[in-house]
């Protein structure tokens, strides 16, 4: 942070006389409340220091460092004697009484906005260190922050800081945090939308790199006229042979490379097996690449709606954060999973995602889908009778934000499996189901 800021707030800051609660929420930042429930965060991360307010509360980790403590034990409930930027630099010391069952001592917090010091450093009256955020050594610098030994001032060279007003601290603090999630938020989209352009790159050059039709129809055929050959003459070829010169059926002479073969017949049966398979995948081609382009499609989608995202909590909903050692399972790789309020959705990215899904659900889980036209599939499963609004809502808000590519209002019908009747793949029939409204942006 700039030394006029700092300054702004420590004046700021001078109208509170106690510490009420104080605690580590996040890794380098710390929740101090002050009188009157005024709740101001000092987050001392390195390279983006900041001091912040905000109406909603930090989502807050567990820490139970010796740091965290003493932090909490020795700090709560504590009257401020002072707050000064010492020797005029960034750092912001609050001198503090603290009382215990037998006596008063003076302990100092000192936040240290400094670049490589940036730290938060607990200290006895004599500027011994009773513990800290980051301990530091002298193999790291010639500045040691270590427990049980006395705090050297920070080396200052003599500088004009530059003085600007604030002229609304509380809206300074409050549009601090604003900006503290809009870089957070920014930097999160930019990583999450890299994963998905190397996912769209890889469907790509699969989708480019497919055989075509033709190409896999002359294969299984030259494969299955060289194994047909091959079995005409078997008789003609010798035990142990390297190589075999036979005719083909139109009587021309054809070569046959046998040095890697120990028994013809099993040979012959793997080239047969190998035009099957070839025929096969010609057959199915169409339905490989329509399946790999409406992963292509999903994914596209993705980075559109990622990109979009207004907050992170909506960014975490649309990409949650992978657990370390998560392993993906098969049902998982059937559909696009969310969740929200404890309840998970699913959403089919394709035709055989959603006959998947029709397939798999269970009678009373609820189905999304849009009114009178094509669209994905979504299953909730539950084992209750009805469904809460907010979770109908989002459900039905993934049905039409996945399956159009336009904004607008949109209907969407909901009812229980249990009423549906299946056609053919995914088509079904419904009687007996509510229309909802939604809005996509």
């Amino acid at each position: 942070m700039k030394h006029y800021q700092l300054k702004a707030i420590i004046n700021y800051l001078k109208n509170f006389k106690n510490i009420k609660h104080i605690k580590r929420v996040q890794n380098n930042t710390i929740k101090v409340e002050f009188d009157n429930r005024n709740i101001i965060y000092f987050d001392l991360t390195k390279g983006s220091t900041n001091i912040f307010k905000s109406d909603n509360a930090l989502e807050s980790k567990s820490f139970n460092a010796p740091f965290d403590t003493i932090l909490q034990k020795k700090l709560t409930n504590s009257s401020i004697e002072n707050i000064e930027l010492v020797n005029n630099d960034r750092l912001v010391r609050f001198t503090l009484n603290v009382k215990s069952s037998y006596k008063q001592e003076k302990v100092y917090l000192q936040l240290e906005f400094t670049g490589i010091h940036t730290n938060i450093i607990i200290l006895d009256s004599n500027m011994v260190v009773i513990e800290a955020l980051r301990h530091i050594s002298e193999n790291i610098s010639s500045r040691i922050v270590k427990v049980g030994q006395k705090l050297e001032e920070i080396p200052t060279n003599p500088f004009n800081p530059k003085e600007e007003d604030i002229d609304d601290i509380e809206k300074f603090l409050y549009d601090n945090y604003k900006q503290k999630e809009e870089n957070g938020l920014q930097q999160q989209k930019k990583s999450k939308i890299n994963i998905l352009k190397k996912e769209e790159s890889k469907l790509q050059k699969i989708i480019a790199s497919l055989p075509s039709l033709e190409e896999l129809e002359n294969d299984a055929m030259s494969i299955s006229n060289d194994a047909n050959i091959l079995l005409a003459n078997t008789h003609a070829i010798k035990p142990y042979a390297k190589e075999a010169v036979l005719y083909d059926f139109e009587n021309n002479v054809k070569k046959f490379d046998l040095s890697q073969v120990s028994n013809v017949s099993i040979y012959i049966n793997k080239l047969f097996a190998q035009a099957k398979k070839l025929k096969q995948k010609a057959k199915n081609l169409h339905i490989e690449k329509e399946n790999l382009e409406q992963k292509l499609e999903f994914t596209q989608k993705m980075i559109e709606v990622v990109n979009n995202c207004k907050s992170i909590d909506e960014l975490e909903f649309y990409m949650p954060k992978k657990e370390k050692n998560q392993t993906k399972t098969k049902k998982e790789q059937l559909s696009q999973t969310f969740f929200i309020d404890g309840y998970k959705i699913m959403l089919g990215r394709n035709e055989r995602e959603n006959i998947e899904l029709l397939q798999n659900a269970k009678a009373g889980d609820f189905w999304f889908h849009l009114k009178d036209c094509p669209s994905a599939h979504v299953i909730v499963p539950t084992q209750k009778k009805e469904l809460p609004q907010n979770i109908i809502e989002q459900a039905a808000v993934l049905c039409a934000k996945f399956s159009s590519p336009f904004g607008g209002d949109y209907n969407v019908d909901y009812t229980q499996r249990r009423e549906l009747k299946i056609q053919t793949k995914a088509n079904v029939l419904y009687n007996n189901y509510k229309t909802i409204k939604v809005r996509v942006d």
